[in-house]
């Protein structure tokens, strides 16, 4: 498990620390971002989105749960599951299926969090202020410990 710390001092830092991430990530790989509303997190997405030039895609799932992205050579599901009651409302939509079948963005992931693999990366995100943001990550299982 690795620990890291990244500041972002602008959307545009944000959105490059993402597109950095997703050069790296493979079918899957499962990111779980955790932050207050407007921290950032589909910033953080469309950044991401963007490595594989699906940043005119991005919406937010927060009503269908779950938006899926076809890439070039792999499918990016986009999850949100803050309407989601618990777990159990995750497994009941087959939502661990998605978990290799493509890359993985899950917002509000602690929910969720008993139903993830053993091996994850999670980002919380707080304000700092209006421009700035504090991402602390942490890996789980040692997959992810050269990526950082």
């Amino acid at each position: 498990m690795i620990n890291l710390e990244y500041i972002s001092h602008s959307e545009q830092d944000t959105m490059d620390f993402a597109k950095n991430l997703a050069s790296k990530l493979s079918v899957g790989d499962i990111i779980v971002l955790n932050g207050d509303l407007g921290a950032g997190k589909t910033k953080f997405t469309e950044g991401f989105l963007s490595y594989f030039n699906l940043e005119q895609e991005i919406s937010s799932p927060t009503f269908t749960i779950v938006n899926e992205y076809d890439a070039k050579d792999l499918k990016i599901f986009h999850f949100d599951v803050y309407r989601l009651s618990d777990v159990d409302e995750f497994y009941a939509i087959g939502g661990e299926e998605y978990f290799n079948s493509g890359i993985c963005i899950v917002e509000w992931g602690k929910i969720i969090q008993d139903a993830l693999p053993p091996e994850y990366i999670e980002i919380n995100i707080s304000v700092q202020n209006e421009n700035e943001r504090i991402f602390n990550i942490s890996t789980y299982g040692k997959k992810y410990d050269s990526f950082f």
